[in-house]
């Protein structure tokens, strides 16, 4: 016990995470979203965040979260149980796009500031209570294996290496998040989020997805914000 309580404290002192270690950290992460080899293997984390993005924001608007389904061409359902109508169904269908770069953007403050131990164990929880709601067996093997990287690093990592991975990760899932968007141009299909959203709220989908890219350029920009200094030092 005293054990597990030790690492889920913050770390005592800023990680190292200045100059060129920072450069290379989000070189491989940049890398890691664009190189298709490792990028098609990678993807189903991007995808991952985005059909629980739709589960989180869903159970936040009061709607029962049942199950959801990864697929290997990068695409993925979630089933939430409420009204058909209504400011819920719209904020849980919008959710799933801006979700990964929402995250990814989250992780690396987080890690900067050496509370990486911490968010390891939230993200592990909250990736087993999904367990629960798995609905195939590509969806499982994905989630055990992220289940099985979070722990790992979370028990032994040490702070530096929590820190460093958790950039590089939130490095991946921004980048990624721009990647999944863009797969739907040049015509986004009806049966894609934006093409639900347009059925049911008359707003036509360039609107929705043009949301999606303002979001996803805040969460770019906070993130060079947070990280400029660091490399400069």
């Amino acid at each position: 016990m005293d054990q597990i309580i030790d690492r889920l404290a913050p770390a005592t002192s800023a990680p190292d995470l200045t100059g060129w270690t920072l450069v290379a950290v989000l070189v491989l992460g940049g890398v890691a979203a664009t190189w298709w080899p490792a990028w098609r293997v990678l993807r189903m984390a991007v995808t991952l965040v985005h059909e629980l993005g739709h589960a989180v924001v869903g159970i936040l608007c009061g709607r029962r979260f049942t199950g959801f389904v990864l697929r290997s061409d990068m695409s993925g359902h979630a089933v939430n149980v409420g009204p058909a109508h209504g400011a819920g169904v719209i904020a849980t269908t919008w959710a799933g796009y801006p979700a990964p770069g929402i995250v990814g953007a989250g992780l690396i403050p987080v890690a900067t500031h050496g509370w990486s131990a911490p968010a390891l164990a939230v993200l592990g929880v909250g990736l087993l209570a999904s367990l629960t709601r798995v609905r195939s067996a590509l969806t499982g093997l994905v989630v055990l294996s992220v289940i099985a990287a979070t722990a790992s690093l979370w028990w032994w990592g040490d702070d530096t290496l929590q820190a460093r991975l958790l950039v590089g990760v939130g490095v991946l899932l921004l980048v990624g998040a721009w990647r999944h968007l863009g797969s739907m141009f040049p015509h986004v299909e009806a049966g894609s989020d934006p093409g639900v959203l347009a059925r049911a709220t008359g707003i036509p989908a360039p609107l929705w997805v043009a949301s999606f890219v303002l979001v996803l350029a805040a969460a770019t920009w906070l993130v060079v914000a947070e990280l400029r200094g660091s490399v400069g030092a």
